[in-house]
């Protein structure tokens, strides 16, 4: 049965776009721009959604579970942008947040047809990861009806998984197969049908919003500064020793000397001299606080 993808609001045309071939590149990009700041107050309608899902999230990860993006083409690709940007960021587990695209991680930088039509492949592959009861998992499709996402979704739920649709049309097909949907409408695209452009962007935003406030939750900022900073370069050392600096007030010096008695974990440094505690007892503090910096030198000044 052949199917009317115009019903779509990801397929349908922009009118304000129409005349795009013929304008000059200032209009062209004037166009894209006046379009995109729609992205935000759109992402905007959705915010309870949003912190659904990363309630979701949240649990799973007091629970050792873990966050695992599904989706073909764009949509897959942010899931693994979004996924392998964790431990870096915030020093987790490779396993904690994974992304898993249709046709496999060489889809990530060549398209691999037909493989977001196959439902079962998208349970198969979630299978092969280990999915648990513990786990969310959120799946991704600007359309919406992607068979991938759906058997993906389906398994995921039947095992008692957390699941999240995130779409970019109303009553999407896979909003059905999930506890939670987000359905963040931004209307055509300046170039009818390329969802890389506002529907990815919407969900770039939206996927960042969910695991940084799950981190954010989990103990991994002190006020607005990365505490949990994975300190693998020269790069990522001064910026280490620079939130040490910002929330401490001791020199450059010192900062860097306790880094390095620290390991190398920025938590550990902080308290360590907001407490003036050696490395094992503040390790001790941060597990009785579970991680939480703030909690941690509150706990040693009572």
């Amino acid at each position: 049965m052949e199917e009317n993808l115009e019903l779509l609001t990801t397929e349908s045309r922009n009118q304000l776009s129409i005349t795009i071939d013929t304008a000059e590149p200032k209009d062209i990009l004037r166009i894209m721009n006046d379009q995109d700041q729609l992205v935000a107050l759109a992402v905007k309608d959705v915010l309870p959604e949003i912190e659904e899902a990363v309630k979701f999230v949240f649990e799973s990860f007091q629970k050792g579970g873990r966050l695992i993006y599904v989706g073909a083409g764009t949509s897959g690709r942010l899931g693994v942008l979004d996924a392998v940007e964790c431990p870096p960021t915030f020093s987790t587990d490779p396993e904690m947040v994974q992304g898993i695209i249709a046709g496999g991680e060489g889809a990530f930088l060549k398209a691999v047809e037909g493989a977001e039509d196959q439902p079962d492949l998208g349970a198969a592959d979630l299978k092969e990861v280990g999915l648990t009861e513990n786990d969310t998992v959120i799946g991704i499709a600007a359309s919406g009806r992607t068979p991938y996402v759906i058997g993906a979704l389906r398994y995921a739920r039947s095992i008692g998984a957390k699941t999240v649709a995130l779409s970019c049309n109303k009553d999407a097909a896979i909003s059905k197969e999930a506890d939670q949907s987000i359905e963040v409408i931004v209307g055509p695209e300046v170039l009818t049908g390329s969802t890389r452009l506002k529907a990815g962007t919407a969900h770039k935003m939206i996927l960042n919003m969910i695991s940084t406030s799950s981190m954010i939750l989990l103990g991994k900022a002190y006020e607005n500064l990365m505490v949990d900073v994975h300190v693998s370069n020269q790069k990522l050392k001064e910026r280490a020793i620079g939130i040490i600096r910002k929330i401490t007030g001791v020199s450059y010096e010192i900062a860097a000397e306790t880094l390095e008695k620290a390991d190398l974990q920025v938590k550990t440094a902080i308290v360590m001299i907001k407490t003036e505690t050696t490395k094992k007892e503040t390790e001790q503090l941060l597990t009785k606080a579970n991680g939480y910096v703030k909690k941690a030198i509150e706990n040693e000044e009572k």
